[in-house]
């Protein structure tokens, strides 16, 4: 039996409200009118995973995602463009045959990356380059440094092979070296050799803020780049440091760093905030493939609408002050930001 009573207008209490920001969502152009956030294909960079065989490899931990051949690779980068990517980041996936303790194959010419800038740059001079310069996927240990006999990661001697590499990259026509190794002084002797060989114009985007973190399972995978031994805590940062993170970005300034990233980019939003706040240059953050891997199993398993948390996160990123997001949803992102 139904004992609600009646509510009569006299029974509606009434409030003197002279502030009811309500008014302010009450419509979606109202709404656009004062979006503090917005997001758009042109903030976003595409990451791709390039490898020497002819077809593509779908990446089981990241679907969606392949290990691009040659043809799959100049599709995928065609496609990117049409949908408003106009920014690429490549990461190679090396043979075992290739991988030396000294890395050597890393600063090669005839090495995939450099060659893939160059067949990139020849079909698409408008096409924003960006390379990964580090050692693990060329790298017999899985290590971003080259290892003394005890084990230590030997940072000086790293940075020399990171400057070659970087130069052969610049040498095939790359618009963005990203030295992601977390070596002390690297952006400053990268930036050096660049300009002592006339490429004043490739620009450093540095890894400034790179943590130790659990979220590049995926990644590793997809590259075999997974440490032989040991771990990366010796260079990767702390993942309870956040003052840190301000040091680091002094030290990429002074050395003259023309973009600083936040990796990963979803657990690391406070970090994000901070270097917004301490520097004038571009802040990049990237939306690693743990963050890609989780969004993806709750959305294949109905448990979360995909595009709306895809987009809301990525607006959250750049809330909290990136002005540039890698993500592997790049493409979906940009399509449905035009619907």
């Amino acid at each position: 039996m139904n004992n609600l009573q009646p509510i009569h207008d006299h029974d509606v209490p009434r409030f003197n409200l002279p502030q009811r920001p309500r008014r302010n969502r009450a419509t979606a152009a109202i709404r656009d009118l004062h979006r503090g956030t917005w997001l758009a294909p042109q903030h976003l960079v595409y990451p791709l995973f390039i490898h020497a065989g002819a077809d593509d490899q779908p990446i089981p931990a990241m679907p969606g995602c392949s290990r691009l051949g040659p043809e799959g690779l100049l599709r995928e980068v065609e496609g990117a463009l049409a949908d408003g990517i106009r920014t690429v980041i490549l990461f190679p996936a090396i043979p075992e045959t290739l991988k030396t303790p000294d890395a050597a194959h890393a600063w090669h010419p005839d090495d995939i990356v450099p060659q893939t800038i160059q067949q990139l740059r020849e079909r698409w001079p408008e096409l924003t380059i960006c390379s990964d310069v580090a050692l693990d996927p060329y790298s017999s240990d899985g290590h971003d440094g080259l290892l003394a006999p005890d084990g230590r990661i030997l940072n000086d001697e790293t940075v020399a092979l990171l400057c070659r590499q970087a130069l052969v990259h610049a040498e095939a026509g790359v618009s963005i070296v990203a030295p992601s190794d977390m070596m002390d002084g690297r952006v400053g002797a990268i930036r050096q050799a660049l300009d002592a060989h006339s490429y004043q114009e490739v620009a450093i985007l540095a890894y400034t803020a790179k943590y130790a973190s659990g979220f590049y399972g995926p990644f590793r995978a997809a590259l075999d780049s997974a440490p032989r031994h040991g771990d990366k805590k010796t260079y990767q940062m702390d993942p309870a440091n956040r003052r840190e993170a301000v040091r680091e970005l002094r030290l990429d300034e002074a050395e003259g760093a023309d973009m600083v990233m936040v990796k990963p980019a979803g657990p690391y939003l406070d970090v994000i905030r901070d270097l917004r706040e301490q520097t004038p240059l571009p802040v990049a953050a990237y939306q690693v493939s743990g963050e890609y891997a989780m969004l993806k199993a709750a959305a294949e398993r109905g448990w979360l609408d995909e595009r709306t948390v895809v987009l809301e996160s990525l607006l959250g990123i750049r809330r909290a002050g990136a002005d540039v997001i890698l993500t592997y949803f790049a493409r979906q992102a940009a399509r449905w930001l035009r619907t």
